[in-house]
């Protein structure tokens, strides 16, 4: 068994003990050939879980500070997570994942850029679907939902909910390789992808689900900036 064999089954006996998990959509991943994953972001457990119960390979982006310590710079290269730099420019990543799709892998990106504060889904990086566009892989809506209610962002411990983890059919946006031809393209991908996200994810959370303290119950969830993300606007 592979090292990322053997974390995944790691990651899923974690996940069972914080939640109650259930996954639907599996067949939606293609057997063979480049995909990209695109889950929405609530909690710190999502790369986890989503990566345990995928049944492909995934490539992930990771934020590269994760990568600071001996123990995580030993242990996410075998997780095949790739360091990218936050709300910056990063052609090397963009690079990486173009020669991945041509050798037919899995890549795993959280379009948000970082988990929700309050469970419903922030505006998607343009860079990110810039990336999608250039591409031209199928991809892979996931919805993931209740991850929030085990872990919010603003919570220092879990409490044990059910998740539900919902790949959905593939979107196909086909490949762009001019840049104006992209522009085009943006916003419309945009719109059919965060339309996918939100019908697969359901409620933004449930009656009884937690809220951030101070929020009244209500969305605090920080919007996007225009421009900011991990991969290179100028994709």
């Amino acid at each position: 068994m592979s090292w990322y064999g053997f974390f995944k089954l790691v990651g899923l006996g974690l996940g069972h003990s914080l939640a109650r998990i259930e996954v639907t959509g599996r067949k939606n991943v293609p057997s063979e050939g480049p995909f990209f994953l695109i889950p929405n972001h609530q909690s710190v457990l999502d790369p986890v879980l989503v990566q345990a119960v995928c049944p492909r390979t995934v490539h992930s982006f990771t934020k590269s500070t994760q990568f600071g310590s001996r123990v995580f710079r030993w242990l996410l290269p075998r997780l095949h997570a790739i360091p990218t730099r936050r709300y910056r420019v990063d052609p090397q990543v963009v690079r990486v994942a173009l020669r991945l799709v041509e050798e037919g892998e899995g890549i795993g990106i959280y379009p948000e850029g970082e988990r929700s504060w309050d469970g419903s889904l922030q505006p998607l990086r343009r860079g990110t679907v810039r990336l999608l566009l250039k591409a031209g892989a199928p991809v892979i809506p996931c919805g993931v939902v209740g991850s929030y209610d085990v872990w919010p962002r603003w919570s220092r411990r879990p409490r044990r909910c059910r998740v539900s983890i919902r790949f959905g059919e593939p979107l196909h946006f086909g490949r762009h390789d001019r840049r104006e031809d992209r522009e085009k393209a943006l916003d419309g991908a945009i719109e059919r992808l965060s339309k996918a996200l939100e019908e697969l994810g359901g409620p933004d959370h449930p009656a009884g689900a937690p809220v951030a303290p101070g929020s009244g119950g209500s969305r605090i969830g920080r919007k996007a900036k225009p421009g900011r993300g991990t991969l290179a606007p100028e994709l």
